[in-house]
């Protein structure tokens, strides 16, 4: 099965299906309003730099192909490896012109070490799950992870239950040592969509297209990089790219690099069912702190470059619930916006109201005790990977409602699930450290896992994320009147 876009194959051991309508998926472009920016330069810190059916495990019909939204196209101004000047931004024509920028607001003690524990809450998640070690193996030198996967046959080969780990040999270990991987980076460049928002490059723009057209330029700008390195290589497959990413993101930017725009990048894509977008979605809620639906149409938005069905779904919840966390609410309240976000008739609506049940009616247990329900009524063992959102989103809802909002009991119990150890964890933790703030982490949790190490974004290695969460916090994008 080829992807759309031609710059990344179909994964190993790929057995999920898709149902596309009959005409097949839709390459077909909208126009992109007048004056709005087509790219930008996105880098840390710094500007420039309800769809309901297809679902997994749903009986709904094939749907048609997805038409694509009005949204501002591609083009080569200001984006990195693309020569042309970047073009100032103006008001779209026939819209509502830009509204007055005000100072940034005086951050409050409460926001602050909110964001603060989302973003730390989420790395340590990141770097609670197994699979944190793999990806930030991809540091070291490829021989040393040959190594690995020698061991690996050899230990399948001899009948042998001495397993590999990631080894360092003679070479510096640091990169094995605990920190935050491929989630949290994922989550600082949603991040930075943010901050372009809130600077000087799309000042002209309203408020809420402001936002929305941060998203697209980042979006945009890393496809570029992705075009730019499969010319570049003698064949598509050899390209070595500017990053390492979800099969569901690499389709979703090879669909852009090849003229498709959203929700097609998302529609056409083998993995539209996976959660890449929920990691993202978490950062975005601060846009749009005690407001769940703007926060969801926001991660939906979002999401579409890259998901759709549960994907998007998952997204929209974990936005729900992050936003209203954001504002000082409590656990219960949400979690049940993040039910809000989930049509009934959906497998991630099913999972996660299961899920929620289970961890509701356990009579204070907490949420080591609900691992073994999760584990098997809730997650699954079929396929080849474990990054479904109808399972990981569930899964986090479920414990941190099990773990009362307390993000030292929910991270190491989501933890314990190890086939959605890859991300359950980061959100987990990411709703957890919202709800119980920055001080909620173990001191050594936040001095391990607050800096990024750049495995999967490697121009984000360094990133402070309690820097990030100050930056954050002092945007006007993240004040409730801002």
């Amino acid at each position: 099965m080829a992807v759309p876009g031609g710059v990344w194959g179909p994964a190993p051991g790929f057995v999920r299906v898709r149902a596309w309508g009959a005409a097949g998926p839709s390459t077909a472009q909208p126009p992109a309003p007048a004056g709005h920016p087509d790219s930008a330069r996105v880098r840390p810190y710094e500007a420039p730099a309800p769809a309901t059916d297809g679902v997994r495990g749903t009986t709904a019909p094939a749907r048609t192909p997805a038409t694509p939204r009005d949204a501002p196209a591609p083009g080569a101004g200001g984006v990195r490896g693309v020569s042309g000047p970047a073009r100032t931004p103006c008001a779209p024509g026939g819209l509502p012109g830009p509204e007055p920028r005000t100072p940034d607001p005086k951050p409050s003690a409460g926001a602050s070490r909110r964001i603060e524990g989302l973003l730390l809450g989420l790395a340590a998640g990141d770097a609670a799950g197994w699979p944190a070690a793999r990806h930030r193996a991809s540091r070291m030198p490829e021989w040393t992870r040959r190594l690995t996967r020698e061991l690996d046959t050899f230990a399948e080969q001899n009948a042998t239950t001495t397993l590999p780990v990631p080894i360092a040999l003679n070479q510096p270990p640091e990169p094995l040592r605990l920190g935050p991987s491929d989630d949290a980076e994922w989550a600082a460049f949603a991040a930075e969509s943010v901050l372009t928002a809130a600077g000087a490059l799309l000042s002209d723009l309203s408020r809420s297209r402001r936002m929305r057209a941060a998203i697209d330029l980042a979006w945009n700008a890393l496809a570029s990089e992705v075009a730019a390195a499969a010319e570049r290589a003698p064949e598509v497959e050899s390209a070595v790219l500017p990053m390492r990413a979800r099969i569901s993101v690499r389709a979703g930017l090879g669909n852009l690099a090849a003229g498709l725009r959203p929700p097609a990048t998302g529609h056409d894509n083998p993995h539209y069912f996976d959660d890449a977008a929920c990691v993202r979605a978490c950062v975005l809620a601060v846009v749009h702190p005690g407001d769940p639906r703007a926060a969801a149409d926001l991660a939906e938005f979002d999401a579409r470059y890259t998901q759709d069905g549960d994907g998007v779904h998952g997204a929209r919840a974990m936005a729900a619930a992050l936003a209203t966390a954001l504002a000082g609410a409590g656990t219960d309240t949400a979690v049940d916006a993040a039910l809000a976000q989930l049509p009934a008739a959906t497998e991630i609506g099913r999972n996660a109201r299961h899920a929620v049940k289970l961890a509701r009616a356990d009579g204070g247990a907490g949420a080591f005790a609900l691992v073994p329900l999760l584990e098997h009524q809730i997650v699954d063992h079929v396929y080849s990977y474990g990054i479904a959102a109808a399972e990981t989103v569930p899964v986090a809802l479920a414990l941190a409602t099990a773990a009362r909002g307390r993000v030292s009991e929910a991270v190491p119990a989501a933890a314990c699930l190890s086939r959605v150890a890859d991300s359950a964890p980061a959100l987990a933790g990411a709703l957890t450290g919202a709800l119980g703030g920055g001080d909620s982490l173990p001191a050594a949790w936040r001095e391990a896992c607050r800096t990024l190490s750049g495995c999967a974004l490697p121009r984000l290695a360094g990133t402070d994320l309690v820097e990030l969460a100050a930056l954050l916090t002092r945007t006007e994008l993240t004040s409730p009147k801002g």
